[in-house]
Formats: structure tokens, sequence, C-alpha cells
């Protein structure tokens, strides 16, 4: 094996998780991959996902199930949330496809996370194991050893941290604190396609931008249903996710908008919140043989719609280089961090950015985005899209 005989311990199951044990397993890499809840699955709705995601994809070898699972929308549609008017649009037909050999999608979350899970679990190089908390761990030159919530320990010859936002691996990696509470509050739910106004069943991944506030909707699972999330800022001091909320809380947020986007809202039924979190970017990723990966390494902001992507471009590049460099792990590792740390710092600052001057920004503000966005047309969309796009976990 090219790490040694002891295999590479992966904490946490989500998307990046696995994703990582299949792009060892691909370079013949064995994994125990450690996650803490009891059963492995994946909470939350819909994820879109650029062409940089299907390369992605390729390299893991899910490609043909991802893309069988998927909804391909025909566009990016940007609307203002005050007049109900498009301000643009960004076509993700064939010459999208051309320019990036690759579709625009979007695919229920737990969906795709069932697709890295069967590759995972037809794999003899990969051991999956639930109810596993890697609360810490400790090295020498050799080895490194998890150290599990429930006492036990495990040792490997290397340990992944893709243990998420809260991530136990980073607090002992980074020692830097807590997320960076955003103050904006996220609300989840998705409606049968029936119940969604007819006139905005669009296939697009549709965003509504209004004064500090926004809404994002698109098809999901085979047009069966439609993912619906909405955000406002409400300075909200504390992470929360996953929570249950009544209607009349998430159209608080939502009263200063035009009457068609409040409809919209209306419909979404059974809601849930999240409070949004990322850090600011370090370059401080690997501890010996301890590296992290995904939203361990590097949280941002969903503004960008990159979460996913970036967590499967670090296992694409991850796999890469200890595949490339059998036996010597701290190559392997800082060229790993070396290559992903610029582009996902990128992304973080830019997703960021993005939430201030395109999602929320109001007044003459948001005339002057209208504007600049409104001008542009599809091929200046993706001559700026190219470095992202573009990209795959091993250039870019």
């Amino acid at each position: 094996m090219a790490t040694g005989a002891r295999p590479v311990l992966i904490a946490g199951g989500g998307i990046g998780g696995l994703a990582a044990a299949l792009g060892l397993a691909q370079k013949g890499i064995r994994s125990i991959l450690l996650e803490k809840a009891s059963a492995l699955g994946e909470i939350g709705a819909g994820i879109q996902l650029g062409p940089n995601a299907f390369h992605a994809f390729d390299y893991l070898g899910v490609g043909e199930a991802a893309r069988g699972m998927a909804v391909y929308v025909d566009q990016m549609r940007l609307m203002d949330a005050l007049t109900a008017e498009e301000i643009c649009h960004v076509d993700l037909g064939d010459a999208f496809r051309a320019r990036f050999g690759n579709p625009y999608a979007v695919v229920h979350r737990g969906d795709l996370h069932g697709v890295f899970l069967k590759a995972c679990r037809e794999s003899d190089l990969i051991d999956l194991r639930v109810s596993s908390e890697v609360a810490g761990y400790d090295q020498d030159g050799a080895s490194v050893t998890a150290r599990l919530a429930s006492g036990e320990r495990v040792t490997g010859s290397l340990l992944i941290g893709a243990d998420g936002l809260w991530s136990n691996i980073r607090k002992q990696v980074t020692a830097d604190g807590p997320p960076r509470v955003s103050g904006h509050t996220t609300y989840r739910s998705v409606i049968p396609t029936e119940q969604m106004p007819e006139d905005l069943r669009w296939n697009a991944a549709t965003l509504w931008a209004g004064p500090k506030c926004h809404l994002v909707h698109y098809p999901l699972s085979g047009w069966k249903v439609f993912n619906l999330v909405v955000t406002y800022h409400n300075d909200a001091p504390e992470p929360v996710a996953g929570q249950p909320v009544s209607e009349e809380e998430v159209m608080k947020g939502f009263t200063h908008i035009h009457q068609r986007a409040q409809n919209i809202i209306r419909h979404g039924k059974n809601w849930k919140l999240w409070v949004l979190c990322d850090r600011d970017p370090t370059e401080r990723w690997v501890d010996g043989r301890v590296a992290l990966l995904g939203d361990a390494a590097h949280p941002m902001l969903q503004y960008f719609a990159q979460g996913a992507c970036q967590a499967m471009e670090d296992a694409v590049c991850l796999s890469h280089m200890l595949g490339s460099h059998p036996g010597d792990h701290a190559t392997a590792l800082e060229k790993y961090r070396a290559q992903r740390f610029p582009r996902t710092a990128r992304v973080q600052l830019l997703s960021r950015a993005i939430g201030e001057h395109i999602y929320h920004p109001a007044g003459e503000h948001a005339r002057l985005r209208n504007a600049i966005m409104g001008a542009k047309s599809s091929e200046d969309y993706y001559k700026d899209l190219a470095w992202l796009y573009g990209g795959t976990g091993l250039k870019g």
C-alpha cells in the first residue's frame, strides 16, 4: 500500500469523507471511515453542482450514477425581489457544456450522498464505521491514533479530518476557536411540484435578490419537488442547525419584497432553519500525519453554491497526491494543502462578497448591481466563471 501497512483514517461520513474514501480506493489505499452518527445519511435538501463537481464524480468513479439522478437546469436566473423583474440569466445549455466540458445540475443532497455511500460499500478497501465520533488524535513518527468519544482508539497511517464545520480534528490542528456567525439565517423547505406556482416552475436555478434577503428555488428529484431556500439578515447571535420553525417566523424577513416572491414562500411547509457560519481562510490544514478536508478546512457561505463541490475537489487532490508520492506522506499532504488553499480561500472570500453585492444589496447599491449584471451576456459570465468551473481538484 502506498502509505504503509496501516489504513488511512477518515473522520466524518458526509459527502467529503465518502469522496475521500473513494479517491483513496482508486489509488489502492485502504481507509477506515469513522462517522459519529448511528447511521450514515445526509440531512438537508438540494445542492447545486457546477461542472467542476462532474469532473470530480468522474475521477472518483461515480460519474454515471451521479448524472443519473441530477436535474439539468437550462439557466441560472437572477430576479429582482422588489420588482419581480428579471435582472439577467446565464444560459446553461450546449454552449455552456461545450465551454466547460460538463453540465450544470441540481440534485438532492441525500441522493448524492447515497451514490457515494453505495460505491463505498461496494469497495473492499473501505471500512465504514458508525457511532464512532473522533474526539481527538495522538501521533508519533510512524502512525496516528484517533481517540473516539467512546474511549476506543483506532490507529492508522494518516488521519483526514472531514468532520465538518464543528470539526474536532480542526480544533487540534488549527486551534482557532469557533466558526464565525454571519447573522444570516437560512430557511429550507421542499415542496411538491404541483404546489409550486405554475408560472414559476422554471427549469432554472433561480435567485430572487432583495434588500438583506433572498430566495432560491429549483426542481429536484426528477421534477417531483422544488427545493426552496430563503435567507435574511436577522443578526442571529448563535449557530443553529436544522431547527423546525413556523411559516410566520420565516415570513418576517420578507414583508418588504414583491407579492409574487412572497407567494413562493407561502407554499413552503415544514420549514427548518440554519444560522449560516463560515471562517476566515487559514493555511494551517496539516499537522504531521493529519490533514483537514471540506468544511473542516474551509467552511464557506452558501452564496457560491460550492461547499460540496470544493469538498469533492479536495478528495480528488488529496488522493492524487497520496497516490503520486507513495511512502512520503509529508510531501503528499503539503502538496495537497499548497494546491487547494489558494482556490478554496478565493471561494470563501468571494462567497461573502457575492452575498453582500449580488444577493442582498439595497437602494443605489442594488441599482448598480442590476445595471452591471444586466449588461452582461452569457458569454461574459462564462469568462467570469472560467477559473471556478474550469478547475478541478488537480488544477485551478
